[in-house]
């Protein structure tokens, strides 16, 4: 299972708060954020280590595109 979370332009907690649902949703599979600022990054990488899900960074242009995989 797949999904995808586009919280460009959103300012923190934001970010995380829908990652979070997403995660609560889902038991596992691959979850893509895209983040447009670095504490973004920082904050929901956090979350999802944290929850045991491994995350990948990436630069897509100007924003980062976070891959979490259980």
């Amino acid at each position: 299972m797949e999904k995808e979370v586009d919280a460009r332009g959103l300012l923190c907690p934001e970010p995380v708060l829908l990652t979070k649902q997403v995660l609560d949703a889902v038991p596992g599979g691959i979850v893509k954020v895209l983040v447009s600022n670095a504490a973004a990054r920082e904050n929901v990488s956090r979350l999802a280590e944290n929850r045991g899900w491994r995350v990948e960074v990436s630069r897509q242009n100007e924003d980062f595109l976070l891959v979490l995989q259980k």
